[in-house]
């Protein structure tokens, strides 16, 4: 059950908060041990995916809290997470069938509706929206952590990743508290590079464009293995590098431990 004290100063509380909540859902006040979700400190042994059986499930927040959680559940971990929330015996299967993932969709709801009640006090409304996904999501983990399901052991697990944004939230909340607490002057003189270090941490992915070139509809069409398509630059000219579809870079290609590369010879100006 939730304190009144509620400590939501780091990504990690909200782990935990979640993990509690999970096991209110699941059984009550009266949860014993077996049935009952909490933090592993480290990864357990056995922690490989595997694609073709493993549930993903997806919480999006928004409101006083932004950004997203997924949740990796081996399919022993969730069929038997599942029987037991429909008050069955959690007996592990080889696969989790659609009874149980609508079940665990339930079940994620539930803690969800009980986590927003709980931070809505430290953090205000925040709605969180509850999916099952057909695969890994595909935004970057800034923050890994486990939840053990019951005591029998490690392998009972289930992976839990935060995204880079839900992350940067906590940070933020922290740089912005550390700067009311400076003097005027000094807080001033700082804030600047305050908010550039919540970013630093952030994935970006860029590309890396060689060139390009207009084709008629029938002209794609035509297109088969060993067709070649004429680019509209030189072997010599310089490689653009592109964030979010800009030009912030030029270079030359290079070859780096097998992979290709590029040696950043003039940097673009903003427009």
């Amino acid at each position: 059950m939730t304190t009144p004290s509620l400590d939501l100063r780091e990504p990690e509380h909200l782990v935990r908060l979640w993990a509690e909540e999970m096991t209110q859902v699941m059984a009550g006040d009266g949860a014993s041990s077996g049935n009952a979700w909490s933090v592993l400190s480290e990864a357990p042994p056995d922690s490989s995916t595997q694609p073709d059986t493993d549930v993903w499930i997806l919480v999006a927040l928004s409101g006083g809290l932004r950004g997203e959680i997924a949740f990796r559940l081996p399919a022993g971990v969730a069929s038997r997470a599942a029987q037991i929330f429909m008050g069955e015996a959690g007996e592990p299967q080889a696969q989790a069938t659609a009874e149980h993932k609508d079940a665990l969709l339930e079940l994620f709801r539930q803690a969800a509706g009980l986590t927003a009640t709980a931070i809505k006090p430290a953090r205000g409304d925040v709605r969180f929206q509850v999916d099952v996904m057909p695969a890994a999501p595909t935004w970057p983990a800034s923050l890994m952590g486990w939840l053990r399901f019951g005591q029998d052991g490690p392998e009972n697990s289930m992976q839990v990743l935060l995204s880079a944004a839900l992350v940067a939230a906590f940070r933020g909340e922290g740089q912005e508290t550390a700067e009311a607490q400076l003097p005027d002057a000094a807080a001033q003189s700082q804030i600047g590079q305050v908010k550039l270090d919540l970013l630093m941490d952030v994935d970006l992915r860029v590309t890396l464009r060689f060139g390009s070139r207009r084709l008629l509809l029938r002209e794609v069409l035509d297109l088969c293995p060993g067709s070649v398509i004429a680019l509209d630059r030189q072997v010599e000219d310089l490689v653009d590098m592109l964030l979010d579809g800009r030009v912030i870079a030029r270079g030359e290609v290079v070859v780096v431990d097998g992979n290709y590369g590029l040696r950043v010879t003039e940097i673009a100006s903003p427009s």
